[in-house]
């Protein structure tokens, strides 16, 4: 008996060994775990979507909803480059008025969308729909449905209730149809800081137009002239002094068509409707009660003038030692719509109260807006992650 348990023991021993022997022999064929993870790190190349920098989408100068996916419009004709550089090589040249779809933003260059070719542009020769980027505004582009533009009161034939031009499109990105407004990305920005010290009082922008086509400028000019050769109140209106005719209708080009103008009203928000963009939340004005002005929109006369005499349209200043005229000292709402624009660095013209100008861009290469805006090219953020 003792010599059959002592040779179980033996086995016993022996079977161990032999396990741990190849334990042993197994565990020298495999790296260390530690080395394997270093090893696939270093030697396995990371896939090209993992390291490809996405489009970052951000709220930048208090705009409502990122620039991604926003419509632009070239003001100039624009050399589409390859890279964001003022040197670098070029894809292809935009026709002034060309739109395209904004990718994102680089330094001072786009990257942008335009007939599926890809490439950068440099931002301060081109515009921005604002729609896109500050949708509580509330548009009225009258000029694009049935012009409200009159001479003391007086129809202007060929121009009253006419449509001028269309720019009422189905813009993906909001989702519904809206007017499409252009105005130089640098002008957006400041009516952007409007737009958001006037929300603060529950008081939006009304805008009416933005950009205005050269050819449009002109037949109003040419129908205000006839207008005023076969009616002597109207003429008188126009030009009695120190007033002339091209304070209320340049009759060259105006910065409607150079894109760094609006012409906008003021009004009150009662409600407002919640509405998201991918995640983005904002607020449009749902009823309001626009406030009642010194004169009706576009009524070009001396009854719209701002200022009792002339001030230089080009300098930033000249306007801040002029003096209201009676009907703007008598009209809070106006002297508040100044106050808002003036404060973000925007010039209000003397001759309208409506009008105000970035003198700031009159320092880059304008545009003569010498084309129409015949499209909108605004897409939702999750389409635009999507393109490379």
């Amino acid at each position: 008996m003792k010599k059959i348990c002592l040779s179980f023991v033996i086995l016993g021993f022996l079977a161990l060994g032999l396990t741990s022997f190849l334990r042993m022999q197994n565990t020298e064929s495999l790296p260390d775990s530690n080395d394997s993870v270093i090893s696939s790190v270093v030697e396995t190349p990371k896939k090209e979507e993992e390291t490809e920098e996405k489009p970052n989408f951000m709220l930048t100068n208090n705009f409502e909803l990122p620039i991604n996916g926003a419509s632009g419009y070239a003001s100039i004709a624009l050399d589409l480059l390859a890279d964001p550089r003022s040197d670098a090589n070029i894809i292809k040249t935009l026709k002034a008025g060309q739109g395209f779809t904004i990718v994102f933003e680089i330094g001072e260059y786009w990257y942008i969308k335009v007939d599926n070719t890809f490439g950068f542009v440099p931002y301060k020769n081109c515009m921005i729909n604002l729609p896109d980027v500050l949708p509580s505004i509330i548009y009225n582009i009258t000029n694009s449905e049935a012009s409200i533009m009159r001479s003391l009161g007086k129809d202007i034939e060929n121009i009253t209730d006419e449509q001028l031009y269309d720019v009422y499109f189905y813009n993906k990105r909001l989702q519904k149809y809206e007017y499409t407004v252009p105005v130089l990305y640098n002008m957006a920005k400041k009516i952007a800081v409007v737009q958001k010290n006037a929300l603060l009082n529950n008081e939006s922008l009304v805008i009416y137009e933005g950009f205005r086509p050269y050819e449009v400028q002109r037949k109003v000019v040419e129908n205000v002239k006839a207008l005023a050769s076969v009616d002597e109140e109207v003429l008188a209106g126009l030009t009695t002094a120190p007033w002339g005719m091209s304070w209320f209708i340049s009759t060259g080009t105006s910065n409607h068509q150079k894109g760094l103008a609006i012409d906008t009203s003021l009004a009150k928000v009662i409600t407002y409707e919640e509405k998201t963009l991918d995640g983005y939340t904002y607020k449009v004005p749902k009823t309001y009660q626009e406030y009642t002005m010194p004169t009706p929109m576009h009524e070009l006369s001396m009854l719209s003038v701002r200022f009792t005499t002339p001030v230089s349209s080009k300098s930033p200043t000249a306007w801040l030692k002029a003096s209201l005229t009676l009907g703007m000292k008598n009209n809070i709402h106006a002297q508040d719509l100044q106050n808002y624009c003036t404060n973000a660095g925007l010039t209000p013209l003397a001759s309208e109260w409506w009008h105000f100008n970035d003198l700031d861009s009159l320092s880059l290469e304008n545009g003569n807006g010498r084309f129409y805006i015949t499209n909108v090219y605004s897409t939702d953020l999750k389409s635009i992650s999507t393109l490379k």
